[in-house]
């Protein structure tokens, strides 16, 4: 019999609808249930593209004397981390500093009354294995330590409390100097440059820092920040982590090669990728792969991620069927290439140039089976993209120019049950999350602008109208939207992305014969909102949602995950508000942020390195007044810290004009001069 999730809107929750554990979702009712029975919370965490929550729901969470215990000794409640990133946020802290390391499912057990943690870890198997011990003998020890160690209970979460409490503040900075800019952006280099044993994520905002300090050329600088960015460009765009068949990327890969992928897509993955590259290609790094993997997943966001009302999907899972019968779905399914399969499709001369492009083997790379990465940048030949193309017809049952929409397979069920003409897809959660839109409409106007590719605004605009024209409820913007109605409170990730997404817009239509000035005034009317309901009046920058009672601490995010943090994009926001304005209150805004998260800055700059790209805003922010023509041009370089504004009374002969800081140089009488003067604008001391 279906639990209480059967009704929930999440795609996650309903995953567990079948579960013999009594789930609740996290809401006043199950609170006040707990405390009033005096039971401890116990308290899963995930979303529905994760591997190992996938696992856990078909194992421990399915076997019915766990549930029986579960039920009758906790209070079990189930919350989607794309739905409440606050609640993920704050539990996620505590559990590494229980643990040491955090990771999804993130399971948590908390005092009712208080809601502050005790114990937890991520992954429990069933039966004890990997070093780990067996679910149901973690619930029945933690259930007598609860009931007969009431002092140590009490001693473990006073010490999380007051460390969650001593987090959510944060001392005020010294100086936001060029001496403090360089630590961080050096960080970010030095980050993206070493290569570990293990896993391998994208890290786009360690990426966008470092790529900000290739124009200063630090002296006596320990690493080589263009070489750094170009390479994790070229691992992006060559390896396995991205889909060479039918565009998008993956996750991360899980080595240090980039050769195997954890393979679910996520969107806000994929929109941070496409901005970083179209930035690569903006600085002069045109490496002809880049471009290859920004037009493939588009076409993928298109065909498969892109709802008929505009919107995009949140993410596709890593696994999925080999056949209808299957019970369990395997992971990669749907994207890795038995040898001998492929040497049936092909001839052998299409076979050979496979291999010579690609790491394909009799014995494989990922289980037996080949995840296709490749062996040297370069463009690809033709013969090679009409290889490709035959895989792709294995794969979704015709070739991609006819394919043109992929409908999405919303549930397990949806995936068994329909007569697919190729392989069996994975399971695509169709949701809207404004943030995640938000970074993927960004990396579409970014790389409309660099590579000339109005299809690519068109599809940006689609998504921000959707949101602007759909995400309200009375006063207030809003975070998701399920099959058409807004749902969730906009939490500041959603403010702040999407206000860049719209001066993104902003500056990407510049250039046009009619420039899109209403993205500036949604921009403008969003940020007033965002400013009245979560900036910190006692501490700067901004919270991370409204107060609330189920909340144990009210955070002010700065760091970076796979998502920037939103207070560094909101920082940036406020200067490119100011210059685009002219309103220099904005500018007072970022100053008193930077100055909130400055001690963080100085003593952990590995931990926010979009915080650092808010500073390079700060302290080099420039206004470029000029012409259309002259726009058309400028925009598609990589100037990181400049905002253009279309100016029609320029000083006679003048091409532009532009202003550093709250002074003008001579107007630029030379396309060569203008651009002169923005380089060296970019880079200055003061």
């Amino acid at each position: 019999m279906p639990n209480r999730l059967a009704q929930a809107q999440s795609l996650y929750l309903r995953k567990h609808a079948e579960n013999p554990i009594n789930w609740w979702s996290w809401d006043d009712e199950a609170l006040e249930t707990a405390k009033g029975e005096n039971k401890p919370i116990f308290l899963s965490i995930g979303y529905s593209s994760c591997h190992w929550c996938t696992v856990m729901e078909g194992e421990a969470f399915s076997d019915e004397a766990i549930a029986d215990y579960m039920n009758a000794n906790f209070l079990p409640i189930k919350v989607d981390r794309e739905e409440r990133p606050d609640l993920d946020s704050i539990y996620m802290q505590a559990l590494q500093m229980m643990v040491g390391q955090g990771g999804w499912p993130l399971n948590i057990f908390l005092t009712p009354v208080d809601l502050v943690p005790f114990y937890g870890g991520t992954y429990f198997p069933l039966e004890a294995k990997y070093g780990r011990p067996g679910f149901l003998q973690v619930l029945q020890a933690i259930r007598r330590f609860y009931d007969s160690e009431t002092e140590k209970v009490e001693s473990v979460k006073a010490e999380i409390l007051a460390n969650l409490q001593s987090a959510a503040v944060q001392s005020a900075a010294g100086e936001l100097g060029k001496d403090l800019l360089r630590l961080g952006l050096e960080y970010s280099a030095g980050i993206l440059s070493s290569r570990g044993m293990g896993n391998s994520f994208p890290m786009i905002p360690y990426a966008e820092a470092a790529l900000r300090g290739v124009r200063f050329h630090f002296a006596d600088s320990r690493y080589d920040a263009a070489t750094t960015c170009q390479q994790r460009g070229l691992d992006l765009a060559l390896g396995g982590i991205f889909d060479h068949v039918a565009g998008g990327f993956h996750r991360y890969t899980v080595d240090s090669t980039w050769t195997v992928p954890h393979f679910e897509k996520m969107l806000y993955d994929n929109g941070q990728v496409v901005e970083y590259l179209a930035n690569l290609w903006g600085a002069g790094f045109e490496e002809p792969a880049f471009e290859r993997a920004i037009a493939q997943t588009v076409e993928w966001l298109k065909r498969e991620m892109t709802s008929p009302q505009g919107y995009f999907y949140a993410a596709q899972d890593a696994d999925s069927f080999v056949t209808s019968s299957d019970i369990e779905p395997e992971e990669g399914a749907f994207y890795v290439w038995h040898y001998q399969d492929l040497s049936e499709l092909l001839v052998e001369a299409e076979l050979n140039e496979l291999a010579e492009q690609f790491t394909v083997t009799a014995d494989g790379n990922f289980e037996g089976q080949n995840v296709l990465q490749r062996r040297q940048p370069g463009q690809l030949s033709d013969t090679t993209e009409l290889i490709l193309k035959k895989l792709f017809a294995v794969r979704y049952g015709a070739l991609p120019e006819t394919v043109i929409t992929f409908p999405p397979a919303q549930n397990n069920q949806e995936a068994k049950s329909q007569n697919w003409a190729g392989r069996i897809p994975s399971v695509t959660d169709t949701k809207m999350i404004v943030a995640w839109n938000s970074l993927m409409i960004s990396g579409l106007a970014r790389a409309a602008a660099v590579l000339q590719k109005p299809d690519y605004l068109k599809l940006a605009s689609q998504a921000a109208n959707f949101i602007l024209n759909h995400q309200r409820v009375g006063d207030r913007f809003q975070r998701l939207n399920y099959n058409g109605k807004p749902a969730v409170l906009a939490q500041s990730e959603d403010y702040a992305l999407f206000i860049k997404a719209l001066l993104d817009l902003d500056q990407a239509t510049q250039a046009l014969p009619n420039p899109q000035s209403s993205y500036l005034t949604h921009a403008v009317k969003l940020q007033t909102e965002f400013d009245d309901f979560l900036w910190s009046v006692e501490l700067g920058g901004y919270y991370n949602t409204d107060a609330s009672s189920d909340l144990v601490v009210r955070e002010r995010s700065f760091d970076d995950n796979a998502t920037p943090s939103a207070n560094g994009v909101a920082i940036a926001n406020l200067v490119r508000l100011a210059l685009r304005t002219e309103d220099l209150q904005y500018l007072d805004r970022a100053e008193q942020a930077l100055q909130a998260f400055g001690g963080i800055m100085s003593r952990s700059p590995q931990a926010c390195p979009t915080l650092f790209t808010a500073l390079d805003w700060y302290r080099n922010y420039t206004l470029v007044r000029t012409t259309a023509e002259q726009v058309e041009a400028l925009i598609r370089q990589y100037s990181p810290a400049v905002v253009y504004m279309l100016e029609t009374n320029l000083p006679q002969q003048a091409v532009g004009l532009v202003c550093q800081g709250l002074s003008c140089k001579e107007p630029a009488l030379s396309e060569a001069q203008l651009q002169q003067q923005v380089a060296q604008s970019q880079v200055r001391e003061g």
